[in-house]
């Protein structure tokens, strides 16, 4: 440990300038036991660390090939805080409970002074962008979790958006937390953002808790289906028959445009209403009459007058 201690001595005179967005850092490069090292508590990275394909890339290489980025700790002397590399420590921390001490030792590239939470998370987020790590999905939890620390008004301004494009990746983000039973928990984002390409207006509580509901149930299976409520949606029939435990895409989509009604044609418009009737029925009712004695007579009369009805009149 005291080698550790003296080696920093050593190289802290020797600081290079480092310009991260509008934060300019002064740092220098050394080693560090794991021990020496804590997480960031409030790191804007969510979900799993441990990964066994890094684990694998650390070994291959004989260790971390890029140093993390520490800063010396506010609370704990002696000890560094992680800026950037969380994943890294984790998994090297793995590694070494499974008792490979070589990799105990890491490379680490130390601040000259503790940062402030806003330049830290600034420095965090231009790193990642740098890297092209910063894929779509991270986005709307990065945002998220920035609010949650910061609030929007700060959040937005370290993402260089405005507060209401702010608002949309956090709205996005929270609807994603409802999707809980899909085969792969990253596809939540994919099936939020085609849910949140829907009117606002439309979306009301009930309509997103009846997706959420038969997505996670298997009865909507592509995400790109959702587009379909942009038209089911303002139709007040086929709203109404999607929200019912029976009703699905495709049964409310059939509905579209309907007018339970009579037309001014007479026969025809009873005719057309005995149909849209009939079409009303959900599946789970037709089900339950399956086999029913007098509703197969019934049918069986009018079958036997709609042939009479179209002997008249051909």
């Amino acid at each position: 440990m005291n080698n550790a201690a003296e080696d920093r001595d050593r190289v802290v005179v020797n600081l290079q300038e480092r310009r991260l967005d509008r934060t300019v850092l002064r740092t220098y490069r050394t080693k560090a036991s794991l021990e020496e090292i804590v997480p960031n508590e409030k790191q804007p990275r969510l979900g799993p660390k441990i990964d066994e394909e890094l684990q694998r890339q650390i070994e291959a290489n004989g260790g971390l090939f890029e140093p993390l980025l520490v800063e010396p700790h506010p609370q704990l002397p002696g000890k560094f805080r992680i800026i950037d590399g969380d994943r890294r420590w984790s998994n090297s921390k793995v590694l070494v409970e499974q008792g490979k001490e070589e990799y105990r030792q890491i490379p680490v590239e130390v601040t000259d002074r503790t940062l402030s939470e806003e330049d830290r998370l600034r420095v965090w987020i231009y790193i990642h962008r740098q890297r092209k790590e910063w894929d779509a999905k991270e986005k709307e939890m990065v945002a998220y979790r920035l609010v949650d620390l910061m609030g929007r008004a700060s959040a937005a301004n370290i993402l260089g958006i405005t507060v209401r494009e702010l608002d949309k990746l956090t709205d996005v983000f929270e609807l994603s937390e409802k999707f809980t039973a899909l085969r792969d928990p990253g596809a939540a984002i994919t099936w939020a953002r085609e849910l949140m390409g829907v009117s606002k207006k439309l979306l009301t509580p009930s309509v997103v808790e009846a997706v959420v509901r038969k997505v996670n149930q298997k009865r909507i299976t592509n995400s790109k289906d959702l587009r379909k409520l942009r038209a089911i949606l303002p139709d007040p029939i086929a709203k109404a028959h999607f929200l019912a435990d029976a009703g699905d895409l495709e049964s409310a989509a059939l509905r579209l445009g309907t007018v339970k009604t009579k037309s001014d044609d007479g026969l025809t418009g009873e005719l057309d209403a005995v149909v849209e009737a009939v079409k009303a029925v959900p599946w789970t009712t037709l089900q339950d009459l399956k086999g029913n004695a007098e509703l197969l007579k019934k049918i069986d009369d009018a079958e036997a007058m709609l042939r009479s009805l179209r002997k008249a009149l051909s």
